[in-house]
Order: structure tokens, then C-alpha cells, then sequence
């Protein structure tokens, strides 16, 4: 590589450096919070995930949301979660009179609430509007998007800006000289932390584009798929008028055909249909599985409650199982907590990224006012 290409690749980093600099240390400070989302959340609110006591026998679900429109005035049903783990409450989702989504832990044995919050208020739903939007809803998607494609041109330029010409000189690119001046210690940690951190933060950026731009998406169904079609996630509903049926156990009818349709351990997850138009998505993660997210799926009527449709998890194609990967990639949750510490690391060092390499473009910037 000639001596102007890298000086060119180099002014090129600087400047996308600074124009994104301050999305980066955003995305990357929330980012390193969401790695741990559970295991935090599960430490400042307890009651939405642990119940006092196991009980012998677990209430129906139906009885659980009947609680919810009779004591809070809940609507509509968003999503119901029930989990494998006895020690677990089952979370409901839905939308009360005021029309605001509400989140709803509940014993499974003896139907209490134990806690309730809107759900734009949880801490966790900020951080996460502000790691993908900035608080910002459409807009701020799309400069989030921008900017996590300028972070993996600025990778792969830092690599390039990173390389040293001869190999006496890589040890000395790969250590932190300690006993060094501050702009030497600052330039050392930009350059070897990034170098370290590459790989890891490259695929996590190229994974959350996926969020942010569908020709991102197509294009990893079209290198599975060999095209670009991806199979809808939701089933039209087939009855098209409310039959009014008086059904006392429907969510729990569904619960129990779908747990009888895959016969492995899982937690389950009832998803109602926002529109008018489809019908319930029921989602059975298969825990047996090494990697989290692998999900079966069953559709039910949504006012007869009959099924619909049963999609294994084996059945998808090779794209559709490619972007269930996307998600436990993103977080560092693929297999668990040793690739949670990588992400979680990772993630801090992007975070100091921008910070140590606006500190060397200042020093050299005074170095030139001298």
C-alpha cells in the first residue's frame, strides 16, 4: 500500500471518527448495559421474575387475565410469556384504558400480582430506545444506522491505518507502552485495544445493522437462501367476524395444545395480533438447544382459538435460522456467559474509542498550532 492511500485512509478515519464519535460512545455505553439485561433487571426488580413461594398446582392463564381486566382495566392482551423454570412468574403484556402497554408479573400458583409498570417507563426500555433510536423513534433509527455503518468503515480503515509496515515493528503494535507520556499511553490504547476488539466489534456491527437497513437483512437471506424472499412471520387469520363464543379457557387451551405439539422443555410465548388482520403467533423456545432464540412456531384462530398452522423449528429455512442467530450474536448471549464477557468488554472498549482517538486528533491538532 503506497504512503498517500494510507494517508488518505487515515484522514478518512479521522473524520468519520469525529462525525460519529458521540453516536458510538452512545450506542456503545447502552450496548455494554444490554449485554447483562436480564441478569440486571432480574437485581432491581425481582418480583418480575421470582415467585415467594413454588406452589402444587399453577393457575390458567385465563384466570390470570381475567384478573388484569378486572383489577386494571386492561383492554387487550399484547403477549403472555410463561417459562419452564417453576421459580418463574408469568409476565403479561397489555394495553389498559388509557391505552398505554402495561407489563404485569404474576404468580403462576396463586394468581397475584406481584408488580406492574408501563412498559415505556421500565429502565430497559429507555436504554434500548436510546442504543437503537436516541430516543429519537424513526429519525433517530436512522442516524444509529448511519453511524453503525461508519463504525465498520472505521474498523476496517483502523486496521488498515493500524498494520505496520515491517514485523519488527508489530510487538510493539500489539503492547501498551506503561511507562510512557500521556499522548504515547493514549495512542497505545486507541490502537491496541482496537486491534484486540476488532473482530468481536465488527461482527456485532455488522448484526445490528440487520435493525436498521432491509437491503442489510435481504442480502444475508440471499447468501443463505440463494434469495432474497423470506417467509412472513405472521398467518392471515381465517375467520374474519368475532363469533362471540364463550370461552373460558382460551389462552390456556392454546398454551397447552402448543406444548403438546412440541414435546420438548421450553418457555412459551403467546403473541395476539396488533392488527385485525392475522392471526395468534404462539413461540416455543427449545431449551435443550445450546444456543438461546431457537424458537418453534404455532398459529391459532384468533376468535376460535383452532390451529392454524405448525412451523418447526427444523422446517426453516436456512436464512430464517440465520436471523434468529442475529439477535444472541448481537448481545454475546450465544453461548452464554463466557461470550457475554467478550461482548461486554468489547463493547467498553468501543466505548473509549472515541474518546482516546478525539484526545490524539486534539494533541496533534495543538502540536500544529505550535
Amino acid at each position: 500500500m503506497t504512503k498517500t492511500l494510507k494517508k488518505n485512509i487515515a484522514k478518512l478515519h479521522l473524520w468519520l471518527g469525529l462525525g460519529s464519535g458521540l453516536i458510538v460512545f452512545i450506542v456503545a455505553l447502552t450496548g455494554s448495559l444490554l449485554v447483562f439485561e436480564k441478569e440486571i433487571d432480574q437485581f432491581i426488580n425481582p418480583n418480575f421474575y421470582t415467585v415467594p413461594t413454588i406452589g402444587s398446582e399453577k393457575k390458567t392463564l385465563d384466570y390470570c387475565t381475567q384478573i388484569l381486566k378486572r383489577e386494571y382495566s386492561i383492554q387487550k392482551i399484547n403477549r403472555i410469556t410463561t417459562f419452564n423454570d417453576p421459580h418463574r412468574t408469568i409476565q403479561i403484556v397489555g394495553k389498559n384504558n388509557q391505552k398505554e402497554v402495561q407489563v404485569f408479573s404474576i404468580d403462576p400458583y396463586s394468581g397475584k400480582i406481584l408488580d406492574t409498570a408501563l412498559q415505556k417507563d421500565r429502565f430497559f426500555t429507555i436504554v434500548l430506545s436510546l442504543h437503537r433510536q436516541l430516543l429519537l423513534d424513526d429519525i433517530g433509527e436512522i442516524i444509529t444506522g448511519i453511524s453503525c455503518l461508519i463504525f465498520v468503515i472505521l474498523l476496517i480503515s483502523g486496521l488498515v491505518i493500524w498494520w505496520p509496515k515491517k514485523k519488527k515493528y508489530l510487538k510493539q503494535r500489539l503492547t501498551i507502552k506503561r511507562n510512557s507520556s500521556f499522548k504515547r499511553l493514549n495512542w497505545d490504547l486507541h490502537s491496541t485495544f482496537g486491534f484486540y476488539s476488532f473482530l468481536f466489534l465488527l461482527v456485532i456491527s455488522l448484526t445490528g445493522l440487520t435493525w436498521s437497513f432491509k437491503w442489510f437483512e435481504k442480502t444475508m437471506y440471499f447468501l443463505a437462501d440463494g434469495e432474497i424472499k423470506k417467509v412472513s412471520l405472521k398467518v392471515e387469520n381465517p375467520t374474519k367476524i368475532d363469533q362471540k363464543l364463550n370461552q373460558t379457557s382460551f389462552y390456556q387451551n392454546i398454551y397447552n395444545r402448543t406444548d403438546s405439539i412440541f414435546p420438548y422443555q421450553g418457555n412459551i410465548q403467546i403473541r395476539m395480533p396488533a392488527d385485525t388482520i392475522n392471526s395468534i403467533q404462539v413461540l416455543k423456545e427449545h431449551l435443550d438447544f445450546s444456543i438461546p432464540n431457537q424458537s418453534s412456531a404455532a398459529y391459532f384462530d384468533r376468535f376460535t382459538g383452532k390451529i392454524i398452522e405448525i412451523r418447526p423449528y427444523e422446517s426453516f429455512s436456512r436464512g430464517d435460522k440465520a436471523k434468529r442467530l442475529v439477535y444472541p450474536i448481537h448481545t454475546g448471549s450465544i453461548y452464554g456467559y463466557p461470550t457475554k464477557i467478550i461482548a461486554f468488554i468489547v463493547t467498553l472498549s468501543a466505548l473509549f474509542l472515541p474518546i482516546t482517538g478525539l484526545l490524539i486528533w486534539l494533541g496533534k491538532k495543538r502540536k500544529n498550532k505550535s
